[in-house]
């Protein structure tokens, strides 16, 4: 694979250079690593692209782990614990609360990864709440989402978002002050 393009979020280039750039070697290395012929092989059922053999994010996703795990990269869980103080007094609860907990793909020295070829609301989820947290909880300072440039996501099951899509709603939506430094990277095939 190959990066093809690179937004900085909140200058997310200039910090994960500055503070990262062993890291982010290791990612760009990585990313040119992945063969991605060999995840191509999800036949679509789909009436659009029905029989068109398309990239498989799990496969994608999971030549990721094999290239970033084996260089020391981490998948981190926490926790969460649910208030049930705001429910009203004649509620019953009536399912458990535990076990749930949120996790980012990559996290190796304060500096957390997701990658994400899903669809849109899951690459804003990652940079604009779930990166502030781990940061909240001191786990990483610094982040990098990999996600598919368009031309790349046409050969995606439908719905998945893709890098020009994303940078233009990050720039429309701007940033504020509890936004960390997130590098945005467009990959295609």
């Amino acid at each position: 694979m190959r990066i093809a393009a690179q937004y900085s979020f909140k200058n997310g280039l200039k910090e994960i250079t500055k503070r990262y750039p062993h890291l982010l070697a290791e990612i760009k290395e990585s990313i040119s690593n992945i063969d991605a012929s060999e995840a191509k092989t999800k036949i679509s059922a789909e009436k659009t692209m029905l029989g068109r053999t398309l990239y498989s994010p799990v496969k994608l996703n999971e030549a990721f782990k094999n290239e970033l795990f084996p260089k020391g990269w981490k998948n981190v869980k926490v926790d969460c614990e649910y208030p049930t103080t705001y429910y009203l007094e004649d509620y019953e609860i009536r399912s458990s609360l535990k076990g749930a907990f949120r996790d980012m793909d990559f996290v190796k020295d304060g500096l957390g990864c997701e990658v994400q070829f899903g669809k849109y609301s899951f690459m804003v989820y990652n940079v604009c709440a779930k990166m502030t947290i781990f940061s909240n909880l001191e786990i990483i300072k610094c982040g990098i989402e990999i996600v598919p440039v368009k031309s790349l996501a046409l050969e995606m099951s439908t719905g998945v978002s893709y890098f020009e899509q994303f940078v233009w709603d990050l720039e429309s939506r701007g940033t504020a002050d509890i936004d960390i430094p997130v590098l945005i990277i467009g990959i295609d095939a």
